[in-house]
């Protein structure tokens, strides 16, 4: 659909966003190493199904508190977890960059009532990517994607796939970040059930069209915002110590530049990330 030469873009930051703690994720170019590489230990503990759930912090953009190796649990014996403490994530915290928000929303917890989804996996697109639906401009389908950040962009893909977005950036900027992959928290038997799979493995949640209909989406569920009680809510969460890095799936279509773009996110020691894995590595 796009073509042009192998010449690297590069990314730079718009002269009026704001500083980020994870300017680090900016490349320009692929193959161009990231600085603050003191961030992320090599060496990851492993993350598995249910995390400690830590009280949220008052200032929504501020230092997280690290995620460490959880006490593992059974989903027979689902522990008990309150939320009752911990905050639905406001809507200032989605209004930066799209490839600055898909890191903050590693370790951050989907809620619809009793299900609860802990993000491991996640891809940032960008305004002016040739791999966003929104190089396509505004249509039907795609205006909650240049609608308010912090909203959920949800379209079908392949006529079978409910894939969750969240908007990021200024209004009108046309960029998001897709869940990829998730962990079970709360509510593993309604989410074996909307899967229809009887199992508390990765390949339970483990690809966006999983997560998906785990959370009993439709595509109605675009526009909704995930900063407000009830419904579809986005809640703070731990931040990971340590990811992982890589270029985006399934985008062979997009210019070279974007296919090579490593604005892939991902826990690193979890088992709950899709394929390709090869493809992941420590941020240098």
């Amino acid at each position: 659909m796009f073509h042009s030469h192998h010449t690297a873009t590069t990314f730079a930051r718009d002269s009026t966003s704001d500083s980020s703690v994870f300017d680090s994720f900016r490349y320009q170019s692929s193959t161009v190493p990231m600085t603050h590489k003191q961030r992320f230990k090599r060496v990851a503990k492993p993350i598995l199904q249910f995390p400690r759930i830590k009280p949220a912090r008052k200032t929504r953009l501020s230092k997280s508190p690290k995620l460490t190796a959880p006490e593992f649990n059974s989903p027979s014996s689902e522990p008990h977890i309150s939320f009752e403490k911990t905050e639905t994530l406001p809507r200032e915290f989605f209004q930066i960059d799209a490839l600055d928000l898909a890191p903050r929303l590693l370790g951050k917890f989907l809620r619809r009532d009793d299900v609860v989804l802990q993000i491991t996996e996640v891809e940032a697109y960008r305004s002016n990517d040739s791999a966003s639906h929104g190089r396509f401009g505004i249509t039907p389908r795609t205006a909650p994607l240049f609608g308010p950040c912090g909203h959920a962009y949800v379209y079908l893909c392949y006529g079978l796939h409910v894939m969750l977005n969240v908007v990021a950036d200024k209004e009108g900027a046309g960029a998001g970040v897709l869940i990829r992959s998730c962990a079970p928290v709360c509510g593993l038997d309604v989410i074996q059930q909307r899967r229809g799979q009887k199992t508390d493995k990765p390949i339970l949640l483990t690809g966006p069209g999983k997560v998906g209909q785990a959370l009993g989406l439709s595509t109605e569920w675009s526009n909704h915002p995930l900063y407000t009680p009830g419904g579809l809510e986005l809640l703070d969460g731990p931040e990971p110590e340590n990811i992982l890095v890589g270029p985006r799936v399934g985008i062979q279509y997009a210019l070279p530049e974007h296919v090579e773009a490593l604005w892939r996110f991902a826990i690193a020691g979890s088992a709950w990330i899709s394929a390709p894995r090869n493809t992941l590595r420590p941020p240098l």
